[in-house]
């Protein structure tokens, strides 16, 4: 099966959308306090992007040997993993390493798209305001 996929993080909250035929599934968090306003934009979005693959796999969106589109609005991040590039940021490092393990572990064929921040669904998750209820 093939899917595209999207994240996004900031320093609050993280956020993933998986496109995959007729479905659309998005997920949002607040990070842990561990990372809460504590994390670059950048670091938020690999947390965002290793969080929302092995929940996507979990769920068993995302399955054994499928294709994955990763679209990127970040020109570092895209040619970090497009170039396997060496990273100085332990905390990114983790992240990649977790990654590719994933990718490894579960066959992934994956490819990487780097896109306009416009362009970005998840994005638009995470700059959400979240929406007070009667039960807030």
């Amino acid at each position: 099966m093939h899917h595209v996929f999207y994240s996004d993080g900031n320093a609050k909250k993280i956020s993933w959308i998986i496109q995959t035929e007729n479905s659309i599934v998005d997920q949002n968090r607040d990070h842990v306090d561990v990372y809460k306003n504590k994390v670059t934009g950048l670091q938020s979005k690999y947390i965002a992007l290793h969080i929302g693959l092995f929940w996507g796999i979990g769920t068993f969106i995302i399955k054994n040997g499928d294709s994955v589109k990763i679209k990127f609005d970040d020109k570092e991040m895209f040619n970090q993993f497009a170039t396997n590039s060496n990273i100085e940021d332990g905390l990114i490092q983790k992240r990649m390493q977790f990654i590719k393990q994933l990718v490894e572990q579960r066959k992934l064929k994956i490819q990487f798209e780097l896109i306009g921040t416009d362009e970005n669904l998840a994005k638009k998750i995470s700059n959400a305001k979240k929406i007070k209820t009667k039960n807030d």
